[in-house]
């Protein structure tokens, strides 16, 4: 009977050093998930240290804003100065949307935290039952018996550090306990902190969008009033014909340096090739020649002669006008080389891409761009963002299709 007692002894002392073994392997787990946190906490500090930068150059704008020499501006000027404020604006609702991001991947770590942390509790919870069900079955006499038991006073003695090694174990298991209770508590709280930071972060980002909409409307009204004037609207007419031929000329000019560009890239890789055993020409990237709708939404003005709505003459619309909502995304039409990447009063931010073949697409009004000169761009890959940039009076997004030097119809070729 002693002998089966010694046994099962023995069998829980195994047992609970098996459960060590299984603790310590959850919490190297818990280890790695918390160490992936705090990279992603590092990720959300520097995220808003970009925050504090952009809220330090929307606030130097608005200064200027402010000032007497705003209004001693002209009012092509003033749009300059607003457009300025939108693109920032739009800029610290890019970076919250991030904080945000950020915010979903740290709460999963930290609810995983919590699965972790709960699953050792109950672990522990269930070893501490089993232990004071045993004691309660068997007695506290069972340890005496254990030392009486012994057949010589070195055997005693063993028996004696044994019943105190399970003695300790029974402390051991209660502490174990009580640890993982707090360990749960701790990750609970800062779960419930984290969510209580990113439900700050959405309200932020309502109110810059509220503040967003605000600017844009002050932005398209001060248009209006430049087109209602008699005094601005003529000079207003007169940059608007003007830029639109610059910009042609430039593209023009920008194609044929680019061609002119490839065709010695491609002499000198043939060249090359000549010299070796073989090998691919490597000539630059070239389009499909057959386009994709750059943004989804309706045409708000076809490509042609039109009666502008509040000048009343009959003047060139030099592209189509696709609506869409502040912020969608713009992509490139077809693959090809950005060949302009640029801001001026009329078109605002725009781009134009070279696709080979005489071809070359032109994106205007973008609150933003995110390709620059030399970049070479695949069919459907984002190059920027809708805006109302330039002489615009609400966001859209203006597309233009040049073939060789002469703007034609997008639509012949969408």
């Amino acid at each position: 009977m002693n002998n089966k007692r010694f046994v099962r002894i023995v069998a829980i002392v195994l047992a609970f050093l098996m459960f060590l073994s299984v603790a310590m392997i959850a919490i190297s787990s818990l280890a790695d998930a918390t160490a992936s946190a705090r990279v992603t906490q590092s990720q959300i500090d520097e995220l808003r240290g970009e925050k504090r930068d952009l809220e330090r150059q929307r606030r130097e704008i608005q200064s200027r804003i402010n000032t007497i020499e705003f209004e001693r501006l002209n009012e092509i000027g003033k749009k300059d100065l607003l457009d300025e404020r939108i693109v920032l604006t739009g800029l610290e609702i890019d970076n919250i949307n991030s904080i945000i991001d950020n915010y979903n991947i740290l709460i999963r770590e930290k609810e995983y935290e919590v699965f972790l942390a709960q699953g050792r509790e109950e672990e522990q919870l269930q070893k501490y039952r089993n232990r004071v069900r045993d004691m309660e079955e068997n007695g506290i006499i069972s340890y005496l018996e254990i030392i009486f038991d012994s057949t010589s006073f070195s055997d005693m003695l063993a028996r004696i550090d044994f019943v105190a090694d399970i003695m300790r174990a029974d402390e051991n298991a209660y502490n174990d306990l009580q640890v993982a209770r707090n360990e749960t508590e701790a990750a609970k709280e800062s779960l419930e902190q984290t969510k209580e930071e990113m439900d700050e972060e959405k309200v932020n980002l309502e109110e810059k969008e509220a503040e967003l909409q605000e600017q844009l409307d002050e932005a398209h009204a001060l248009i209006l009033q430049m087109e209602a004037s008699l005094d601005t609207e003529s000079q207003l007419r007169d940059q608007v014909i003007a830029d639109e031929a610059r910009v042609q000329r430039e593209i023009n000019a920008a194609v044929q340096e680019l061609a002119r560009q490839q065709e010695a890239e491609r002499q000198r890789r043939l060249r090359e090739q000549n010299r070796s055993s073989g090998g691919s020409t490597g000539v630059s990237v070239t389009g499909t020649g057959e386009l994709m709708w750059p943004v989804g939404g309706p045409i708000t003005s076809h490509f042609g002669v039109r009666r502008h709505p509040v000048w009343g003459d009959m003047r060139q619309h030099n592209g189509i006008d696709i609506g869409a909502n502040h912020g969608t995304t713009v992509v490139a039409a077809d693959s090809g080389t950005v060949i302009t990447s640029t801001h001026n009063s009329t078109y605002g931010n725009y781009i134009v891409i070279s696709h080979g073949n005489g071809v070359a697409t032109l994106y205007a009004h973008l609150s933003s761009r995110s390709v620059s000169v030399g970049t070479s761009v695949s069919k459907g890959q984002q190059i920027g963002l809708v805006g109302s940039t330039g002489i615009s009076t609400g966001p859209h997004l203006h597309f233009e299709v040049s073939v060789n030097g002469v703007r034609i119809n997008p639509l012949n070729r969408l």
